[in-house]
């Protein structure tokens, strides 16, 4: 057990990053004992402290989540956090598995097409001596880039042709056809370009009221988001945690994608937990509708496309806003809702490269070129940002009405990382939970799209109202779309 460094038990390392995020709660500091957060850092084998950030904001939304539940029952719950727990979330892939017919158990591995994503999706350097970081994942998106560069889908012809560019040259290049890389900056030159100074001078949860609406009158339920409603318009990979966070507290989530989109079938697995999934294509008219019927009786929404899409579609905040007075939006990019990069796309492996933290890691790790955290930290701590984002405009909700747009980024979570600081003696980290961590920490379901399987249980611990998930994770495309009765 860590000793206090404030009224909650918040250990050493985690504890300006949790006091930040309080402080854009704007509440009362929790009363003394609720939060205790333990263990240190270094899990990962990375001089950032993503395991100190990842438990300080699962700390933080127990908080938020907790601010609900007083306001349905007068109560608050004790909020505990395992430090290595949490870390552990950011790569729940690899504790995924399918049960044998034997009864014994197997690892689901990386398919063989992710693998060789992760082998071209690297910095590489460029001819002007800077390094650069192509983003090769979903086909259509990788032609861009191969289409940019004119070369194979190989590691060896990917670098070579990046090497024939000027890092900035090649970075407005991939955006003009609308594909995905980015020049690798340190923090310093990061913080040093327009977008770095845009994304610094907003909180780490842009929070904003869009419209009027009555106070949240909170539906019957015996969890802090019973009867809360959200529409999950997202896909791969901080979005749908966004939506698997509220799950986690009781709230209803409905995915919404259609078949002809691409996904990568692990990550639907294991960010679906506790939600249902139905397919609506928006480029048929009667199956639009649907989804703004959907969107009109919902209080939530998370959407993740490309900056305009959803305007496009008629499913902007404001748009869903002005017809239901009260609703929230989430809105999860890679850089955030302003600045000159906005309207730009980006993944995780983006928002490592363009804030600094494959610098970072790569300065500490082999021979100092830039290398990216094997863990999905920007994708996880967003969506888990997301949701904190979520549960605080719903605070505001019941507390004063109105509707309220929630703007998060994954290179804003970059930079809430970068902001702990450095750490040392992180070449033996584990990376890994132990078999006695395990037998502890599993859940296991039966699903009818994947058969028995066991994984990763949620690290955010709740005195009365236990964080799980409801139902198993569910066949893609497998239910109506349509709410359940409350």
């Amino acid at each position: 057990m860590n000793a206090p460094v404030s009224d909650p038990l918040v250990a050493p390392g985690c504890d300006q990053a949790f006091a930040e995020l309080m402080d854009k709660r704007a509440l009362a500091v929790p009363p003394v004992g609720e939060v205790t957060i333990t263990g240190s850092d270094p899990f990962w084998r990375t001089p950032v402290r993503a395991g100190e950030t990842t438990a300080a904001v699962l700390g933080a939304i127990g908080v938020a989540s907790n601010d609900i539940w007083e306001a349905r029952t007068g109560g608050r719950q004790k909020v505990s956090v395992d430090l290595r727990h949490a870390a552990a979330t950011l790569r729940t892939v690899d504790y995924s598995q399918a049960e044998r017919a034997d009864g014994s158990w197997e690892t689901l591995s990386i398919p063989d097409h992710m693998k060789a994503m992760i082998a071209v999706t690297q910095p590489w350097p460029t001819r002007d001596g800077a390094y650069f970081l192509p983003h090769l994942n979903l086909p259509h998106l990788a032609q861009r880039v191969l289409g940019v560069l004119k070369c194979d889908f190989t590691p060896a012809s990917v670098r070579a042709a990046v090497g024939r560019w000027n890092a900035d040259d090649l970075e407005a290049a991939i955006a003009a056809v609308g594909a995905c890389g980015a020049r690798v900056r340190s923090a310093e030159e990061w913080l040093a370009h327009p977008q770095g100074q845009y994304l610094a001078a907003q909180p780490i949860l842009d929070i904003r009221r869009i419209g009027d609406g009555p106070r949240l009158d909170l539906p019957a339920g015996s969890r802090p988001l019973s009867g809360i409603r959200v529409l999950d318009f997202t896909r791969i990979l901080a979005g749908p945690i966004c939506g698997r966070t509220l799950a986690e507290h009781g709230a209803e989530v409905l995915m919404v994608t259609a078949p002809h989109l691409p996904q990568t079938p692990e990550h639907v697995r294991d960010t679906s937990h506790g939600k249902r999934s139905c397919f609506l294509d928006f480029s048929d008219p009667a199956q639009l509708e649907r989804a703004k019927a959907l969107a009109l009786t919902s209080d939530i929404i998370v959407g993740g496309y490309r900056p305009g899409r959803l305007e496009a579609w008629g499913l902007s905040p404001e748009e869903i806003a002005a017809k239901k007075p009260g609703h929230v939006h989430v809105t999860v990019s890679c850089y955030g809702s302003g600045g000159p990069f906005a309207e730009r796309a980006g993944w995780e492996q983006v928002g490592q490269a363009v804030s600094g933290i494959a610098h970072a890691h790569g300065a500490w790790i082999g021979d100092g070129t830039p290398k990216l955290i094997f863990a999905t930290v920007c994708d996880y701590l967003t969506g888990y940002l997301g949701g904190y984002g979520a549960l605080l405009a719903l605070g505001k909700r019941i507390r004063e009405g109105g509707s309220w747009h929630v703007n998060v980024s994954l290179c804003q979570s970059a930079m809430l990382v970068l902001r702990q600081g450095i750490i040392e003696g992180f070449q033996d980290a584990p990376e890994t939970l132990t078999e006695e961590e395990l037998a502890t920490l599993r859940v296991v379901t039966d699903t009818a799209a994947y058969g028995r399987i066991r994984t990763l249980g949620p690290a955010l611990g709740m005195s009365e109202t236990p964080v799980h998930w409801a139902t198993p994770t569910p066949v893609p495309g497998g239910d109506k779309p349509e709410w359940l009765p409350r």
